[in-house]
């Protein structure tokens, strides 16, 4: 609960490189996430150059320009002719390293792309002419990952919306 109350989008992150450890923990906890039927059609990504991640940072009209200042992005690409499940497969897989990025206290923000456009152009196109990868690969979301000294402090329980839980009895 205590991670799940800490996990925070953190959209500046500072200097510091994230380390091949908190790299290979994150991976590790992208490739434990579940899948439908065990099909894991997801890859990952794993963007350092930072010519690359100016480009991801423009790969939509709104809110991907803060891969430009992390150390790192993980594009999650899942194949479609895996698994028709690739959107929530890619979602649970992304959640996953946010929750991990959280454990290591390093900061980590979600990008989605799925659906998202750059100049009325689609943003996965974008990302799949990016990483030179085939069509029948989708991508949900790019997780920026960095060390941060701005993230946002912990939610508290005290103030979730308990409204939104609805007993059938």
């Amino acid at each position: 609960m205590d991670i799940m109350l800490e996990r925070r989008s953190t959209r500046k992150f500072n200097d510091e490189p994230v380390t091949k450890d908190e790299l290979d923990s994150i991976l590790h906890a992208a490739l434990l996430a579940p899948t439908s039927m065990n099909r894991k059609p997801c890859n990952f990504m794993v963007v350092e150059r930072k010519e690359t991640l100016v480009e991801l940072a423009n790969s939509k009209d709104h809110g991907a320009a803060l891969i430009e200042g992390a150390d790192k992005a993980i594009v999650v690409v899942a194949d479609a002719l895996v698994a028709d499940t690739w959107i929530e497969d890619s979602s649970i897989a992304l959640t996953y390293m946010h929750l991990m990025a959280t454990e290591l206290g390093l900061g980590s923000c979600w990008v989605q792309i799925h659906l998202r456009f750059k100049d009325g152009r689609d943003s996965e196109e974008l990302v799949r002419d990016i990483l030179k990868i085939d069509d029948h690969y989708r991508i949900v979301g790019i997780m920026a990952l960095g060390h941060s000294d701005d993230i946002p402090p912990a939610h508290d329980l005290a103030d979730i919306d308990k409204t939104k839980i609805h007993f059938l009895v």
